[in-house]
């Protein structure tokens, strides 16, 4: 009995941490009306049942920014490609499970206590905006530039640049690469979205570790302007 009362108490104190981390509003960047009027971009959140992308359309900025991608064999500058798709992860889970099938025992583990982290690209050409696991945010220059920054920030760096993991990759449009921090359960890739998204200028719950967590948090606290197409949610 005294089990299941320290049970229960344990999962209402879970539960309302979770709650408060989707009501309680982190803004990083002030995500202001009035220079979010007229948004000459358009990001993108991918979302799936237990990770998060950010999307970046394609143009000069981000092609120069991001040149390095062409190193680990990702051909951006190639005229089919509208987006790259940007995710940071730890390294046992992400790079060894690109499908539910591939799930093993070793790095589901890891992902729950502490392990490296890497950065995962892909290319993509159109990507539906009224599809479900698609959220379009409408972005201001200054916002997108900081975006951008802390992306490229994110990868680590040897001598010679950003490190590409060769052989890691899922298929011929996508690269990993070493990535900066470490992952846990607790601090994994839909913060690290969280923490992208408020550098573009929007607002997040405290804590987000789930994609529902982190889109309810998103419509929560950012007004209709901010969503796109057409600043329609």
């Amino acid at each position: 009995m005294r089990f299941l009362r320290s049970l229960s108490c344990a999962i209402l104190v879970f539960g309302a941490i979770m709650i408060a981390g989707i009501v309680v509003p982190r803004s990083l960047r002030s995500a202001d009306t009035t220079e979010r009027a007229g948004s000459p971009y358009r990001i993108l959140v991918l979302s799936n049942p237990i990770h998060t992308d950010v999307a970046v359309p394609v143009g000069d900025d981000v092609l120069t920014r991001f040149g390095f991608l062409r190193n680990a064999g990702l051909d951006i500058g190639d005229g089919g490609v509208r987006y790259i798709v940007f995710g940071w992860g730890g390294r046992s889970f992400y790079t060894q499970t690109p499908t539910w099938a591939d799930l093993k025992v070793m790095p589901v583990a890891r992902s729950l206590t502490l392990d490296s982290s890497v950065m995962h690209v892909s290319i993509a050409g159109d990507i539906p905006l009224d599809h479900p696991a698609v959220t379009a945010f409408n972005v201001s220059v200054g916002h997108f530039e900081h975006l951008l920054a802390f992306i490229d920030g994110s990868f680590s760096r040897g001598s010679e640049g950003p490190v590409p993991l060769i052989g890691s990759a899922y298929g011929d449009d996508d690269a990993f690469f070493e990535a900066e921090g470490h992952f846990n359960a607790f601090m994994g890739c839909n913060t690290w979205t969280a923490a992208a998204l408020r550098q573009a200028g929007l607002t997040s719950g405290w804590w987000s570790p789930l994609p529902w967590m982190l889109r309810l948090s998103l419509w929560l606290h950012n007004p209709p302007e901010a969503f796109g197409p057409q600043g329609a949610r």
